[in-house]
């Protein structure tokens, strides 16, 4: 839609770039508000936030690589090109980098696990969907052909040559998509840490939400150049997501 928000000589600002700054921002805001009102360290949790955005910025771009490992093979030089780099990356493969990431530092400064999970997860949300509307500008993570009314076309060359999104097509906007969902967890999430709650149980209700919502939004996204495994009907991402729908229950039910 809008890749370039400005371009002054060769300085351009990047729609994507704006939003993933503004994402990450208030995400850490929401959760070192929430730490106050958990009893925990907002400095330390703060601390904790910024080691698994970088931690989910480099997950997210490997397991990118992996999911179009043909391409990369044949393209070696890509990995490090701009358009890779500008790249949204993989979401799943960030999220698990960051939670091994966060797991490290839990333990190193003795921090209670689920109680500091939890009041990352409202943040997370919201800086996600935050992200999403920067991948839709951007043009990135572009849905399948689509004939419904509210179908998208993206026109501007900028945007095929930085992310590779077909252009004059009517598309799905699944960006878009999981930005609502997001919106939706985090406003569920919120209210329900507002409430009594068992430490895990808001992550965990994350871990459930969220792999639904994504579950059945792939099913829109263009599938050219994601991993299926082993041949079969789901993506690695899909697998992965019911996964982590696993683990939430878990949270979630248990005494």
């Amino acid at each position: 839609m809008h890749p370039e928000i400005l371009r002054i000589g060769s300085f351009t600002l990047h729609s994507y770039g704006v939003l993933v700054a503004l994402a990450f921002l208030s995400g850490l805001l929401v959760s070192s508000r929430l730490a106050r009102r958990a009893g925990l360290d907002p400095d330390r949790v703060s601390n904790l936030g910024i080691y698994a955005a970088v931690a989910a910025i480099v997950g997210a771009k490997l397991f990118l690589i992996g999911a179009d490992s043909s391409y990369y093979r044949q393209n070696p030089g890509q990995i490090f090109s701009l358009a890779t780099l500008q790249a949204g990356g993989v979401f799943f493969g960030g999220l698990l980098a960051a939670l091994a990431t966060g797991t490290w530092y839990l333990r190193r400064h003795r921090l209670p696990a689920l109680a500091t999970l939890d009041v990352f997860a409202p943040g997370l949300a919201l800086g996600h969907a935050i992200g999403r509307l920067g991948c839709f500008l951007a043009g990135c993570c572009w849905g399948k052909p689509a004939g419904v009314a509210w179908a998208v076309t993206f026109t501007k060359p900028v945007a095929r040559e930085l992310v590779g999104v077909p252009l004059g097509i009517p598309l799905h906007p699944a960006q878009l998509y999981e930005a609502a969902a997001e919106a939706v967890i985090f406003g569920l999430l919120w209210r329900r840490f507002q409430t009594p709650h068992r430490a895990g149980s808001i992550l965990g209700l994350y871990l459930v939400l969220y792999p639904v919502f994504r579950f059945g939004i792939e099913f829109l996204r263009d599938s050219a150049g994601q991993a299926m495994l082993l041949g079969g009907p789901l993506s690695v991402t899909q697998w992965i997501a019911l996964g982590l729908a696993g683990a939430g229950i878990y949270l979630v039910v248990r005494r």
